[in-house]
């Protein structure tokens, strides 16, 4: 008998559960919930995009300073060469100047030359 009583009692509660069975939708709270939430996300979003454009800001401007920088140096590089082809130049004035004198030098010397040391 008492297996019979539990069998019926059992089966009496899996038929009748489905009717205790609370049906949980979307309720209210919930959607208020999700609202506040996107509402979050938005903001959040916001302030890291925000923080991406400074970033991004930043950057470029310190590539310009640099780009500056580089500008700076090609100028004085140039300018380090310019004076080493003015040096290039004097040096080689001087030593043309040089040779030119002792050729004209020597041709002198012979002309004045005693005869007996021309020979």
């Amino acid at each position: 008998m008492k297996k019979v009583l539990s069998y019926i009692l059992v089966f009496y509660f899996l038929i009748t559960a489905p009717c205790f069975a609370e049906k949980t939708s979307f309720t209210q709270e919930d959607r208020e919930r999700l609202v506040r939430l996107e509402a979050t996300l938005k903001v959040f979003m916001q302030q890291v995009d925000k923080r991406f454009t400074e970033l991004r800001e930043d950057m470029n401007k310190r590539f310009e300073q640099v780009d500056k920088r580089f500008e700076q140096v090609d100028k004085r590089f140039e300018q380090m060469m310019n004076f080493l082809w003015m040096l290039v130049g004097i040096f080689t004035t001087l030593t043309g100047v040089v040779i030119g004198f002792a050729y004209w030098d020597g041709t002198e010397e012979l002309l004045f030359a005693r005869p007996e040391m021309r020979q």
